[in-house]
């Protein structure tokens, strides 16, 4: 199949800074979409088409077999439109011209190794997707959407500690107007900048981030319906996420399980929490946005088992209550071969229960116990929690 259309990265240096590959690509293409700073830079005049706002493809799917062309900034696949085209599109329907992407050009700019940069896309995504790469040493580079975001980015990192950070802050970087301005990142509300607009981060102040699973339950909003810190450690260990893997998590209440699920599959990983109750449904959903989260987890305000039906498939399925007959005969219907399923039980009718699964699939049961140090009149002595079974099981 012959490419219709063509995706090609663009910099602020324009028409110079294209090779000729993708100046033949863009003088074949009878319409060219783009933002309306690519357009001009381009020099496109009538064949030029700025993106529909809200932005959408559908135009540009629209035109389909007929000669086309797509402008982006730097590398098209970088936090770009390419991958977004490329998943509506059959091989062999588009071909790609990348240029040298903003991230490439400021690291080389501060003499940054670009392999160690976090680097991230801010332009409509919430800062908290930075409070897991908060910390002291680290370089990032953040695309904004505009001046003002800078500031709101330089308060945002003072509320969390990290205003001590260098910051550098480059304007339309690559071209004739490129500006740079250095400062802390607390000073960063001081700042005038024009779009396009990137943050370079060289972080300083204390690592809040914990690695480990097991977090402590005080980072959790929660009304008493949470897995307790060392037995959610015992239920991820159980539920062995990895990369890319999707979780269902049944009865999910504040999404204590979800979340660290999330943290451990790094950004690829994904989850869906069921739970039934509004209030503890908006009480997960703040809890993933807390820890920048939310773009990667589903909530479905609905009971398990129907609300399992037509959900993604998922590689792990954590029931934290409600485990009941129904449930489980649903999960054994549904889930895959080779999906792995964990279920906590802390009352005797589900712990029944769970013998009575585990006695017909087979898996581990586990019964947990845990005793915490509390004062004893001038003493101390063990005030034991209740008991928690867990079975797991690979279906």
């Amino acid at each position: 199949m012959r490419p219709w259309l063509s995706i090609i990265g663009i910099g602020e240096d324009g028409l110079d800074g294209l090779s000729d590959a993708s100046r033949n690509a863009l003088a074949a293409a009878d319409v060219v979409f783009g933002g309306a700073r690519h357009l001009q830079l381009a020099a496109i005049g009538d064949r030029g088409r700025a993106w529909d706002v809200p932005f959408s493809i559908a135009p540009v799917l629209a035109r389909r077999g007929h000669a086309t062309a797509v402008l982006a900034s730097g590398d098209p696949f970088w936090f770009g439109v390419g991958s977004t085209l490329a998943e509506q599109l059959d091989v062999g329907e588009w071909q790609a011209f990348p240029n040298i992407s903003t991230f490439s050009i400021i690291a080389a700019r501060l003499g940054w190794k670009i392999e160690e940069t976090i680097c991230l896309g801010l332009h409509a995504a919430p800062f908290e997707r930075l409070a897991r790469c908060l910390a002291p040493g680290r370089h990032l580079i953040c695309l904004l959407r505009d001046g003002e975001a800078v500031g709101e980015l330089g308060r945002w990192l003072h509320e969390n500690g990290f205003g001590a950070s260098s910051s550098f802050v480059f304007e339309a970087v690559g071209g004739p107007r490129e500006r740079r301005q250095e400062c802390t990142a607390e000073d960063l509300v001081n700042i005038t900048a024009r779009s396009p607009v990137a943050v370079a981060l060289r972080l300083e102040g204390k690592a809040r981030a914990i690695r480990a699973s097991g977090l402590p339950d005080h980072h959790f909003q929660h009304d008493g319906q949470i897995t307790k810190r060392p037995i959610r450690a015992l239920t991820i260990s159980a539920l062995a996420p990895r990369a890319g893997e999707r979780l269902w998590d049944i009865g999910a209440g504040s999404g204590s399980v979800s979340i660290e699920w999330l943290l451990a599959t790094g950004r690829t990983g994904t989850a869906i929490a069921i739970e039934p109750r509004a209030d503890r449904a908006n009480t997960l959903r703040a809890n993933a946005a807390a820890f920048g989260l939310g773009d990667r987890l589903d909530v479905v305000e609905a009971s398990a088992p129907a609300a399992l039906a037509g959900l993604a498939t998922p590689q792990a399925i954590f029931v934290g209550g409600g485990a009941n007959d129904a449930v489980l005969e649903a999960i054994f219907d549904l889930a895959t071969a080779g999906t792995r399923l964990v279920v906590s039980a802390v009352t005797l009718e589900t712990e029944t229960l769970l013998a009575s699964w585990s006695g017909r699939k087979g898996g581990e049961l586990m019964r947990l116990e845990i005793a915490h140090a509390t004062p004893l009149g001038g003493r101390r002595g063990w005030a034991p929690s209740r008991p928690i079974v867990q079975w797991s099981v690979t279906l």
